[in-house]
């Protein structure tokens, strides 16, 4: 996949779901659709998973996670 922000694989991946919850595709595409919507799912939590990885590094504590507050 190419690299493609956090936000926009959210949104790529809310426009899937929402054409083929609102039955705009055919079947096929729509198996096509969600085959990219697995994709981006799973390049979210990858996503995901890089951050939590840097906070955890930046708070110089691997077992635990603390609260981001944001003022």
């Amino acid at each position: 996949m190419a690299k493609i922000s956090f936000e926009d694989a959210l949104s790529q991946l809310e426009d899937i779901v929402n054409q083929i919850e609102n039955d705009e595709v055919l079947l096929d595409e729509a198996l096509e659709k969600y085959q990219k919507g697995v994709a981006l799912v799973k390049y979210c939590q990858d996503k995901l998973k890089q951050v939590e990885e840097k906070v955890k590094i930046l708070d110089n504590n691997d077992d635990t996670l603390k609260e981001f507050k944001a003022d």
